[in-house]
């Protein structure tokens, strides 16, 4: 591939990861949503988040299989509980990371 060829490729590639932010942005700033619409946003980082750490606590091997003794899901468990009570991302974070090392010594 020339030079060229590398910088259109480049230039798309930015342009496809761009629009899909901008657009909504643009389009819907001067508008005012529905309530049921913004509080259906609201709840979309949340779900997009579960779905990305469901797998790791609650599943593993090849093959998916359920498993509930993993040490990700029992490290989660206080953790989630102090993020819930204390509301400190610092805090979350650090008592996560004992909790982890914690388990993966017990198991």
């Amino acid at each position: 591939m020339s030079v060229g060829n590398y910088f259109f490729l480049v230039l798309a590639m930015g342009l496809v990861t761009y629009l899909p932010r901008m657009l909504p942005l643009v389009l819907l700033s001067s508008r005012r949503l529905p309530l049921w619409l913004a509080e259906w946003l609201e709840l979309i980082p949340a779900a997009i988040l579960s779905a990305l750490i469901a797998p790791t606590l609650l599943a593993q091997g090849a093959p998916r299989t359920f498993c509930l003794d993993k040490p990700e899901l029992l490290a989660a468990l206080p953790t989630l509980l102090f993020a819930l009570k204390t509301r400190s991302l610092a805090g979350t974070v650090i008592i996560g990371m004992l909790a982890y090392w914690g388990m993966r010594f017990l198991m």
